[in-house]
């Protein structure tokens, strides 16, 4: 590690220019940071905005630094979960130790697997002496998520670090935005390659509790689950709510019903069940999840509790910690589900809060609220054999970059 070591910061800015709001949000990072030439920038933008337009302001006060962000359902900075208002916020990291490689895969729509896999190999291209981890920004209402990671591990390797969180829209669920550089995409996945001398640390939790009983997938595809124990998916729901509130499941987004009862399957390597959101019901009672259920799998319905959540946001930053080795922390990054921010209404601070008691809360911090999230099951990066990166819901991921 050279003597300068690792700076970041985070500007953010308000308001309805949405030329100059990514100005002034660049404005802000660059003035905190004290250097007027980083390497990289984080951009994480709400949907008001004009993205091209935001993007052309944030340009013209840096043209040099790699960019790589998303459009998001609420974004978070080092005071929190931003509220009132919907922001640019942009996080600025600068070092001599770290060097970034940026790529992306368009048309997800088309073959997400295909996409993860482009996006990947275009990184890997660049990178002649190897990565230490890939951040990935998916745009999953396109395709399918979990088969993005699968074409990203297609390149780097099955075991390779994964962090990264699914584009969002404000809890619209129309179009996602990627940004790369000095374009923005949709439909696509953007990823970061980083090699160097630094550390990094990832902590992966949900705090969603079980209830009932186990069951079994007996039918599905890809994210489709048709039956579970022998009868129609939706049934789980029945069941549980009583037909006429399911009724209603069938009629609404269940994505937004179901939001604080989504399904859990049991994995391999993780010591929580791995969440699936169910997204729609059709006539016939199969439910389309936001990324696949293999037929044969173990499930449980999930319910969501504020008081676990934030108990394991707690641990999964203290796991984050300690894969720095005594390390220090310099620069952190949150992709938390949508689901948690509703979970948590006008408590979503606690979570961050609780995340900053354990990182501290002077240590720059950026964030979104996503459609999903990617990291490796229990944040395994130690051992590389036990490093299965996988497609994660309704979680908080927490990537921290030390020294």
């Amino acid at each position: 590690m050279s003597e300068q070591g690792i700076k970041a910061s985070v500007g953010t800015a308000y308001g309805d220019d949405s030329y100059a709001v990514g100005v002034n949000a660049c404005e802000d990072a660059l003035e905190q940071l004290g250097d007027r030439s980083p390497d990289l920038l984080i951009v994480f933008a709400s949907i008001k905005f004009d993205q091209q337009k935001m993007l052309d302001g944030i340009r013209s006060v840096n043209k040099s630094a790699i960019l790589i962000g998303s459009s998001t359902s609420g974004e978070i900075n080092t005071t929190g979960p931003i509220k009132l208002h919907r922001s640019v916020t942009i996080m600025a990291i600068k070092s001599p130790d770290i060097k970034y490689f940026v790529g992306v895969g368009e048309n997800i729509a088309a073959g997400p697997r295909a996409a993860g896999k482009v996006a990947a190999d275009k990184v890997k291209e660049q990178a002649k002496d190897g990565l230490k981890a890939f951040m990935m920004i998916p745009d999953v209402l396109a395709g399918n998520g979990a088969d993005t990671v699968l074409g990203v591990l297609d390149s780097l390797g099955a075991h390779f670090p994964v962090v990264g969180g699914a584009s969002g829209d404000d809890f619209l669920f129309k179009k996602t935005y990627q940004y790369m550089n000095d374009k923005v995409y949709s439909g696509a996945i953007v990823g970061l390659g980083m090699a160097g001398n630094f550390k990094i640390g990832i902590g992966v939790k949900h705090g969603w509790i079980p209830v009932g009983e186990p069951m079994k997938v007996t039918k599905s595809e890809g994210a489709v689950v048709h039956e579970i124990n022998g009868a129609p998916a939706i049934k789980i729901y029945e069941d549980y709510f009583g037909e006429e509130e399911a009724k209603v499941l069938r009629t609404e987004t269940l994505a937004k019903l179901a939001v604080t009862y989504p399904l859990g399957m049991k994995v391999e390597g993780s010591d929580e069940l791995l969440i699936r959101d169910p997204i729609t019901v059709n006539k016939e009672g199969s439910i389309t999840c936001a990324a696949e259920i293999p037929e044969g799998s173990e499930i449980r319905l999930m319910v969501g509790s504020r008081e676990e959540a934030v108990k394991v946001a707690k641990i999964a930053a203290e796991d984050a910690m300690k894969q720095l080795d005594g390390g220090s922390p310099k620069a952190v990054v949150i992709f938390n589900c949508i689901a948690r921010n509703k979970l948590f209404g006008n408590k979503s601070g606690d979570e961050i809060s609780a995340i900053q008691q354990v990182i501290g809360n002077k240590v720059p911090l950026i964030g979104f609220y996503t459609y999903g999230e990617q990291a490796p099951l229990g944040g395994e990066v130690r051992n590389i054999e036990k490093c299965n990166s996988a497609f994660h819901n309704e979680t908080v991921v927490i990537v921290i970059i030390g020294e």
